[in-house]
């Protein structure tokens, strides 16, 4: 086995660079001649925008341009579009500054530019608009009470007759009413961009902290400056993490490169902590009602479920992905439920507009269904675990196609539960519980299975570019925020070619070198790229091959390769990659070898990851404090190509899913729309101290669907989080009758709690 091939926990080789502070974000970049500019935001969440009066800003020392909606327009420049829709969905223009009304809170009207962030500072404070203040709906019910015009799609999933019929015929019916909170992703970089033109060609290039370059040149060309794609480049540098939200396009980088091409000269823009709550995409927002039938034998028949979605102001790139197709795809999770039917209204509301944030539908669908699945064993009064393994889908029954319409390849959902179970020493807790009650404290336990769709849909490419010395580069179009990409590619070539890391360099984020790319979101990088790196290196192998066989003076047929070293069979006669590579390299320095490969999951097919969940916490019901005091996962990953970054991503996932489950929540005031969570003092987000140790293990089934039988990592933590947290939660407070309790719980949630299922209300 290749000491850093496929499955060996190789430590991250970006690491040094990034800890030593040698890494290089967009905000670092400086350009010859650079200008700063500054968002003008309304600070009002829905007006009539009377005027703009941009004289004083535009006489503030050191301003170079003030721009508005009318110098955009004047231009032909065009909005910011929405790249998914479903069929009936009511779009809604988004300029990159606003023209006539504003539609909430940070909404951007004006776009400073100067020759120092102060004086664009100071410019920007003014700019003089005039505003005539309309009423503003924040909340996503309150958005379809009787004569709001606020309904942005109507969606349905599954089959309403057969779930009727479920229902018809059940033993037991059980009901959640359930809110996944509105989240911020809040990555440790900011969002940061940095236009530039060249005087000679005019061409643009933007350098910007995102997931993927390829499909923000493609949205920049073809939507919004309507030229070739050669027209446009787009950088990204190292980037501080992303959960899905510098995916999008934002008017910000519309901004950076209009201004440039207008003036002539770079012009860079650096979100600032309290401008990105008002301006990054949230994450989830939803209000539902799911319905689950079960038979005498506590086997589910049936799921209903109406759903309410926050799609906010307006809708971003994929804003109506994630509560659609993503969520209701998943909603059975990893059980044989026969039948189901799903309804997802889409609302505008007055807020900051919403889209993927880790996981994108699935960490809701999960939210649901294990809700539902805990209320489900209270109400028949079946061990949670027990009621999970029956209604499993059994490994036998795969490729499973759910009502949702995904298709499973494999899993042993029930193995891994009871490996998880174990590891958890659930037989232990009645015991942990009673010493916790001696000590004044509530104890619960809460469990999980998720099932996630990952590593689906379009194709990505990789080109392997190897030089005479024998060293491999690997151009590849996703982009890393974090997870360690560098490393994980490199492990596959030093797995196929038996080569050292430090003869390996993997390049994305930089559209004019990468041909195409389909970025990072959705697990697919390595699950996908992965595979596309994979068959690169095998049309390499080929071509290698020949020449090896062509310096040893042998039939390539004869000729055979492995750690490094080209052998023809049955002889002891060897060549090594390194001398093959000189061979096979041209005169003039050229590559040695140079292939591109693209691959695509077959049929766009998704992987599966899945995996079991268990959490133990206490709760002390004077103050309604939680203590998450173990935490065990068991996870199918398939093929885990590196533990340690796996077990990175689903820490990661954890904190995150944590941070939901009990202390963030994005919160507006419902009358005025002003965001009261605006900052980090008011917003929380989880700290070292509140993630507990995660015993962490992996029992992987190989997927079918990839030739390197990976699954994906990424959003797993977040997934299984909190349903887990939630549903332990309740467990702890059991004894006082409650039954449900709303993300997040929050110290004061969980007291307030406490007492109303006491009848003491305060």
């Amino acid at each position: 086995m290749t000491k850093f091939g496929i499955g060996q926990p190789v430590p991250r080789t970006e690491d040094p660079r990034l800890l030593t502070g040698r890494g290089r974000y967009t905000g670092d970049l400086t350009l010859a001649g650079q200008a700063f500019a500054v968002m003008v935001r309304s600070p009002y969440a829905h007006a009539d925008i009377r005027g703009i009066d941009t004289g004083t800003a535009r006489a503030v020392p050191g301003v170079l341009a003030v721009y508005t909606h009318a110098d955009l327009e004047a231009a032909g420049v065009g909005p910011v579009p929405c790249q998914f829709t479903v069929p009936g969905t009511v779009t809604r223009p988004r300029p990159a500054l606003a023209g006539g009304r504003v539609r909430h809170v940070g909404d951007a009207v004006a776009f400073v530019v100067a020759e120092t962030p102060e004086a664009a500072r100071d410019a920007a404070e003014r700019v003089q608009v005039g505003y005539d203040e309309r009423s503003a709906v924040v909340d996503p019910m309150a958005a379809l009470a009787d004569g709001a015009d606020n309904l942005c799609f109507t969606y349905e999933k599954g089959d309403a007759t057969a779930v009727d019929a479920a229902f018809a015929s059940a033993s037991r019916t059980v009901t959640v009413n359930l809110v996944n909170n509105r989240v911020v992703a809040t990555p440790m970089e900011g969002r940061a961009a940095l236009g530039d033109v060249d005087p000679g060609s005019g061409k643009l290039t933007l350098y910007v902290s995102s997931q993927g370059v390829h499909d923000l040149r493609r949205q920049l060309a073809r939507k919004v400056f309507m030229v070739p794609e050669d027209r446009i480049r787009v950088v990204t540098p190292d980037v501080g993490g992303g959960f899905g939200m510098k995916l999008f396009l934002y008017p910000e980088y519309i901004l950076v490169l209009f201004a440039a091409s207008s003036l002539g000269r770079p012009v860079k823009w650096v979100s600032e902590r309290i401008e990105a709550f008002l301006s990054d995409v949230h994450g989830r927002d939803h209000v539902t009602r799911a319905e689950l039938a079960l038979d005498g034998q506590g086997r589910f028949l049936g799921l209903r479920v109406a759903t309410v979605a926050n799609m906010g102001a307006y809708l971003s790139n994929y804003g109506p992905f994630p509560p659609t197709l993503s969520y209701t795809a998943m909603l059975t999770g990893a059980y044989a439920i026969p039948a189901l039917y799903a309804r997802v209204q889409g609302v505008f509301t007055n807020t900051n507009p919403v889209d993927a944030y880790r996981g994108a539908g699935r960490p809701e669908a999960a939210y649901v269904i294990e809700r539902l699945a805990d209320a489900a064993a209270r109400e028949t009064g079946i061990d949670p675990a027990e009621l999970r393994r029956r209604n499993f889908i059994p490994p036998q029954a795969m490729p499973h196609t759910t009502p949702g319409g995904h298709c499973y390849d494999v899993g042993d959902f029930a193995r891994v539960l009871d490996e998880a179970v174990t590891a958890a020493d659930i037989a232990g807790f009645p015991a942990r519980r009673a010493e916790a009650a001696e000590r004044g404290r509530r104890r619960g336990l809460g469990l999980a299975y998720y099932v996630e769709a990952a590593a689906g849909g379009a194709a990505e490419q990789a080109t392997i570019r190897v030089d005479g010395q024998g060293r491999v580069t690997v151009l590849i179009g996703t982009q890393s925020n974090g997870q360690g990409h560098e490393t994980a590619y490199k492990q596959i070539v030093a797995d196929r070619l038996g080569l050292s890391l430090d003869d390996i360099e993997v390049v994305q984020g930089d559209s004019e070198r990468i041909a195409y790319g389909g970025g990072t979101g959705g697990s697919r990088s390595i699950p996908v790229g992965g595979a596309a790196v994979a068959e690169g290196l095998s049309l390499v192998l080929t071509k290698a091959r020949y020449k090896a066989a062509e310096l040893l003076e042998a039939a390539a047929v004869d000729v055979e390769f492995a750690e490094g070293v080209f052998t023809i069979v049955g002889t002891d006669r060897w060549i090594g990659w390194h001398a093959v590579a000189a061979g096979a390299a041209p005169a003039d320095g050229g590559a040695a070898f140079d292939e591109t490969a693209r691959w695509a999951p077959p049929g766009q097919v998704a992987t599966f990851p899945n995996g079991a969940h268990i959490a133990e916490v206490e709760v002390d019901p004077d103050t309604g404090t939680v203590h998450v005091d173990r935490y065990t996962v068991v996870d199918d990953f398939g093929i885990v190509l590196n533990p340690l970054l796996a077990a990175g991503q689903v820490h990661g996932g954890i904190a995150q899913g944590l941070g939901q489950a009990l202390m963030e929540r994005c919160v507006y005031d419902p009358e005025t729309g002003q965001l009261l969570t605006g900052s980090l003092t008011d917003y929380a987000l989880p700290r070292a101290v509140e993630v507990p140790f995660i015993d962490l293990r992996f029992s992987g089934t190989p997927s079918a669907t990839n030739m390197l039988g990976m699954k994906g990592a990424g959003e797993a933590g977040a997934i299984g989080a909190p349903p887990t947290l939630i549903n332990a939660i309740v467990s702890a407070l059991s004894d006082y009758g409650v039954t449900h309790i709303d993300m997040p719980a929050t110290p004061e949630t969980v007291w307030r709690s406490i007492r109303a299922a006491k009848g003491n209300r305060p």
